[in-house]
């Protein structure tokens, strides 16, 4: 991989901009439509890029190949169960809180590699990381200003979404010997087969009489948030690799707080800095960690 240069740097921001900024659009998205048909939008506006690359690029898309169990259960895993998650989540609370739950899937990621993968062990650095970053997320849930009785579960919900991230990209091991834009079309056509029917059933969104900012938001979501963010993140790991792209995972909460405040007029309490800065440190102890076993390969 090539040194990273200024435009480098510059793709890595507005990529972090772009998925900091879906937590507020989402936020916006619920004040008209229901979290499965949130969901369903995203993913079906967000394949259509998608889509459309693999064409222009000759990518042969795989969805119902003899692997088509993987997309499938890729689709409903990474994308399904927790784009509905958060959307579900954020109605009760605020966008930035979500943008830090969030945040904490790469602590969430090394503790599920460790059980799951052989070559991804936990060290005394990554525990390390993993405990300061997950302090901060306790210690988020003891600021009674943002959760409370009435909106813990939706937080919770919101950290379980982050997980299933996780799990998804566990099970996308099962075909990353094939082409990134061939796996993302893959899971996002099996994802939207798996929700047109739940969204026709449960919410019937053709009934509904939706806010402008509204659909502007969940139209942004699926085309920017979703779509062009996947194929920003392709080129950032095609020049760059994995591990100049994983530092997008530092600026997420940052941006996602600073966004919340200037669209939302969100509160920002000094125990939402404490757990965002605790959630940075943690991601750092656990990429360097990963960075030195990378290095020494």
């Amino acid at each position: 991989m090539r040194q990273p240069t200024l435009t480098d740097y510059i793709f890595l921001v507005v990529l972090a901009l772009i998925w900091a900024s879906a937590f507020f659009n989402i936020k916006i998205a619920t004040y008209s439509y229901g979290p499965v048909t949130i969901a369903f939008l995203r993913i079906l506006l967000g394949a259509i890029p998608v889509i459309c690359l693999c064409f222009f690029k000759k990518i042969k898309i795989e969805a119902f190949s003899k692997d088509w169990y993987w997309f499938a259960s890729i689709g409903i895993i990474n994308l399904v169960i927790p784009f509905f998650l958060i959307a579900y989540g954020v109605q009760k609370v605020q966008s930035n809180l979500a943008a830090i739950l969030m945040a904490s899937t790469p602590l969430s990621a090394t503790v599920l590699a460790h059980i799951f993968t052989d070559n991804e062990k936990i060290n005394f650095i990554k525990v390390l990381g993993v405990l300061i970053g997950f302090s901060g997320i306790v210690f988020l849930f003891s600021d009674d200003i943002l959760i409370n009785e009435n909106n813990i579960f939706s937080a919770l919900l919101i950290l379980g979404g982050s997980t299933f991230y996780v799990i998804g990209g566990l099970l996308t091991l099962k075909v990353s010997n094939k082409k990134n834009e061939n796996v993302t079309a893959s899971i996002l056509i099996w994802a939207t087969i798996f929700l047109l029917p739940i969204t026709a059933y449960v919410e019937q969104p053709w009934n509904l009489n939706p806010r402008l900012d509204s659909t502007i938001s969940l139209i942004y979501l699926g085309i920017f948030s979703t779509g062009l963010a996947w194929l920003m993140r392709f080129r950032i790991l095609k020049n760059n690799g994995l591990v100049f792209q994983a530092q997008v995972a530092y600026l997420i909460p940052i941006f996602g707080i600073i966004l919340g405040y200037i669209f939302l007029n969100e509160i920002i309490t000094p125990k939402v800095i404490v757990a965002v800065i605790a959630v940075v440190i943690g991601i750092y102890f656990v990429k360097k960690s990963n960075n030195k076993k990378i290095t020494s390969v």
